[in-house]
């Protein structure tokens, strides 16, 4: 394969942000960024990322700012809806002694602000308001086309613009499209000063299951000035709504009438914790609705010399943790293997392929299993649920798992140490 000398990258989120940092730092490639929005945007809210992720981060130069941002407190605390503790564990302990990095919860516009900075010192270009329209192959080249008129050409193109990839869509794969999970969630930030000090959360991630799914708690900020709360809930859809106009009224309901629905939901949460939870849902004025979707399993990610990264090419549900940090493993395996002359494009992805698919399938899995948690039961499943938890934590904290890495070997996966 000749040298990789320009790259064209669609999408300005955290995934095209570090494939241009890590493409001009290791692999000394000429990128530019193209993002259709007008400006660095966000759903909102905030996400976790582990250890794997993190240690990538790092390795792109951005780890410190992003903890100057994040909450760094690792403890999974679940409460039963009675009101009681069911347990606690440090469920990325082994994992941070292994990796050097724990467990962050940051703002998903504090992600993008860090990594805009360092895209922005690197003097990588980054061009906002690009809508690509087209685009074509020649024998050395890849040219895209964008609705202003302009156009860029380069020797591979890379989409990162999510699950809902013009680049996929336009180009890689036209079949490929978003699949409804069955799983809807709300969140909301809240300030910590605004709750009774009596009331304010531990640090780390507060849950408990209700019949109607998992609502949580947890600080986002290095000083837990700034609560993040989430929804996850079983939301079906009638197969003969439209499905952009149906998720559109559900939304303005969801969130004109959120407090009621999740009153509801929490007045039988028992003791302080439920007092706590009630508390949280009077003081927030506005929500986020969003229905979640992923792609299936066996999509395609490239073509000719356009390649799909991240959620572009594998979204899936967020109940794994894994979204920013699988979009990581994707760009450092990448650049190793753009690093690799004596390949073709067209062997470049099969390898690529043969180390990601295998680990994406697992991670895909652990969504699974953790979605399904949120699907609406009755009182004796939710008790079911509460006890085999409970268990299943006693059991964990007894026999010191946490401390062997039981369940955390998938944290401490390092794409730079696999065999391509």
């Amino acid at each position: 394969m000749p040298a990789i000398k320009k790259a064209i990258i669609i999408g300005g989120g955290p995934a095209g942000l570090a494939t241009a940092l890590r493409l001009h730092q290791k692999n000394n490639i000429q990128c530019t960024i193209y993002e259709l929005r007008p400006e660095p945007t966000t759903i909102g809210g905030a996400i976790g990322i582990p250890s794997n992720g993190l240690r990538l981060l790092d390795r792109l130069g951005v780890y410190q700012s992003l903890a100057a941002r994040g909450s760094l407190d690792s403890q999974l605390i679940l409460h039963s809806s009675q009101g009681s503790m069911l347990g606690e564990a440090d469920w990325m302990n082994h994992a941070a002694e292994k990796t050097g990095f724990g467990y962050m919860r940051i703002k998903r516009g504090d992600i993008v602000d860090v990594m805009v900075e360092a895209v922005q010192n690197a003097g990588i270009p980054l061009a906002f308001g690009k809508r690509i329209v087209r685009i074509r192959e020649a024998e050395d080249t890849i040219t895209a086309s964008f609705s202003d008129g302009t156009e860029d050409s380069a020797d591979i193109l890379i989409g990162c613009d999510g699950i809902h990839s013009a680049v996929r869509t336009r180009y890689v794969d036209p079949d490929a499209q978003p699949e409804y999970t069955g799983i809807a969630g709300s969140f909301s930030l809240l300030s910590t000063s605004s709750l009774p000090e009596h009331l304010r959360p531990n640090p780390g991630l507060n849950a408990t299951f209700t019949p109607d799914g998992l609502f949580a708690l947890t600080p986002c900020t290095p000083s837990g000035d700034e609560l993040f709360w989430f929804f996850s809930r079983e939301t079906p859809i009638e197969e003969s709504e439209d499905t952009r106009d149906g998720w559109e009224v559900r939304r303005r309901d969801a969130v004109a009438n959120f407090q009621s629905i999740l009153l509801e939901t929490l007045k039988d949460v028992k003791g302080h914790w439920g007092e706590t939870l009630r508390t949280v849902v009077e003081l927030t004025d506005t929500i986020h609705f969003f229905p979640v979707y992923h792609l299936p399993p066996d999509g395609r990610w490239s073509r000719g010399r356009a390649v799909l990264l991240g959620d572009a090419a594998h979204a899936m549900s967020p109940h794994a943790g894994q979204g920013v940090s699988m979009a990581m493993e994707d760009v450092f395996a990448l650049s190793r293997l753009l690093a690799d002359r004596t390949a073709s494009l067209d062997e470049m992805s099969r390898r690529f392929q043969a180390v990601r698919r295998p680990r994406i399938k697992e991670m895909v899995q652990k969504a699974q299993a953790n979605r399904d948690l949120r699907k609406r039961t009755g009182p004796w499943g939710l008790w079911m649920k509460e006890v085999a938890i409970k268990s299943g934590l006693l059991a964990y904290n007894w026999l010191g798992l946490d401390a062997r890495g039981f369940g955390q070997g998938y944290l401490e996966y390092d794409i730079e140490t696999q065999d391509f």
